[in-house]
């Protein structure tokens, strides 16, 4: 059962259930968490049993028809004991997504705990607790392809961990602001280029 935790905000619930933010906003609008959705100062909020009803949703999207789906999610909400729902021959087990869910939550515990943010520091960016290491940055790069490991090894104040819940703390609370604005030399169109044989190139020594 999932644990008893305060309302989330659409990207913390991106987050902790593992379905895309887009994806969020279009479950919501279906309807198809049957109201247990908040607004509050113009943010969604999703708590408790809603997150299981969310992540069951994204999961059977391409398995249901969005009718099928509604009712499934229909009966989790409505009976927060249930184990498994079975809906057009599909039996969906209920109890490996609370477990999912669970563990989602206690990362974004655990993110949120690593952060700290201070004016005075890398202007108020939220950074790892006793570094000036921007979390967003290190998101990117693993974002990008590099290994929680090889970023560790580059930045020997984190540990694997730190660098793993950095993905999880910036899905959580996306970076503010507009994205760094691209070099003026990368949006320049090449001034001259160049067609070379392979063959043409220098011979390694």
């Amino acid at each position: 059962m999932v644990q008893p935790i305060e309302a989330l905000t659409a990207n913390e619930a991106a987050s902790v259930t593992r379905v895309p933010l887009k994806q969020v906003h279009r479950i919501i609008d279906a309807g198809l968490l049957h109201g247990r959705v908040e607004t509050r100062a113009g943010a969604r909020m999703i708590s408790g049993r809603a997150l299981v009803g969310l992540r069951l949703a994204h999961l059977t999207a391409d398995t249901l028809t969005l009718d099928a789906r509604r009712r499934i999610v229909g009966r989790v909400l409505a009976e927060p004991a249930t184990r498994a729902v079975e809906e057009d021959a599909v039996t969906v087990s209920v109890e490996p997504i609370t477990a999912d869910i669970d563990a989602g939550l206690r990362e974004l515990s655990l993110a949120k705990a690593m952060a700290t943010s201070d004016p005075a520091t890398m202007g108020g960016a939220p950074c790892f607790t006793g570094t000036r290491i921007p979390i967003h940055d290190i998101a990117d790069m693993v974002a990008n392809g590099d290994t929680a490991e090889g970023v560790a090894t580059a930045y020997p104040q984190l540990s694997i961990d730190q660098v793993a819940l950095a993905l999880v703390y910036a899905t959580a609370y996306p970076r503010r602001g507009r994205p760094p604005a691209r070099p003026a030399w990368r949006k320049a169109a090449p001034t001259m280029s160049k067609t070379v044989s392979i063959d043409d190139l220098p011979q390694a020594s």
